[in-house]
């Protein structure tokens, strides 16, 4: 079964002039009218590192939710993740976990050592409260920082996180945009049989020339999860190239139809949500 996960959150949270609360309600309402696995929709973090983020309560009152689209949190420590477990209609919180020391650090101001202990911490809420929890590996395709990078040292990382903690969803994530069709095809048809009891995602960041190849590798290795965002917004503040932003929703929607892959979203809502992007996100 398909999981389209939308990631308005992704989308918003490193544009500088505040998105008033009620344009981000309307627009988040029409992706949950769409149909989609779930809505990365808001994070429970320190405001002033994501100011954008700073009314995720706000706009969780104003949805008009359903039996068919969940909602995904962010969340960079426990405390989040206590705020976040409050909440019934949240069914999933998300960490991003880096297997790049240096970014752990610049995101979420842990080293790795201390991530893992957040991680421990979070599952224990997250099973507490009856949530979901997915951990995000940063920096799966590359390391801008001069730390030392392989595929091996990112399929033992999703090793220890499955075996030891018991994470049963792990997303993949380009954080820089460095993917390319050889690196995911390698990984995901290395992790995918070595661990058949997570579900693996792929957070893709891509230029909008390589975005079919990104896709098309991944489905083709197995991964049945992907994220992505409506035009392509946000992604990546640290990429190099200026192109490079979130998986555009709307081009994978086309991938799947045209090879008669049942994703569940209605693509009159998705149409509808795209013209409002244009009310939304600033040129």
């Amino acid at each position: 079964m398909l999981e389209l996960i939308e990631c308005p959150r992704d989308a918003m949270q490193g544009i500088k002039k505040f998105i008033p609360t009620e344009k981000k309600i309307e627009y988040i309402n029409l992706l949950i009218e769409a149909g989609f696995h779930t809505i990365d929709f808001g994070s429970f973090v320190n405001p002033k590192a994501v100011p954008q983020m700073a009314d995720t309560v706000e706009v969780l009152k104003g949805l008009k939710l359903n039996d068919k689209t969940k909602l995904l949190a962010i969340i960079a420590n426990r405390r989040g993740a206590e705020d976040a477990a409050q909440f019934d209609e949240i069914s999933y919180l998300g960490y991003p976990f880096s297997v790049s020391e240096e970014f752990q650090k610049r995101n979420t101001n842990a080293t790795l050592e201390e991530s893992l202990t957040r991680v421990g911490e979070i599952k224990t809420i997250a099973d507490k409260a009856n949530k979901n929890f997915v951990v995000y590996l940063s920096m799966a395709f590359g390391n801008p920082y001069g730390e030392e990078w392989n595929p091996d040292n990112v399929i033992r990382w999703a090793e220890r996180l499955h075996r030891e903690f018991g994470i049963e969803t792990l997303a993949l994530s380009d954080t820089i945009g460095t993917s390319s069709r050889g690196s995911i095809d390698r990984l995901f048809n290395a992790l995918i049989p070595e661990l058949p009891d997570v579900n693996f995602g792929a957070h893709l960041h891509t230029t909008p020339d390589t975005w079919r190849e990104k896709v098309d590798a991944a489905y083709q290795a197995g991964c049945r999860r992907f994220d992505g965002a409506l035009k392509g917004y946000g992604g990546c503040p640290m990429a190099k190239d200026d192109l490079t932003g979130n998986m555009p929703m709307e081009k994978m929607l086309a991938y799947f139809d045209e090879r008669k892959v049942e994703t569940g979203v209605d693509q009159e809502k998705v149409n509808q949500a795209l013209v409002k992007s244009g009310d939304v996100f600033p040129l």
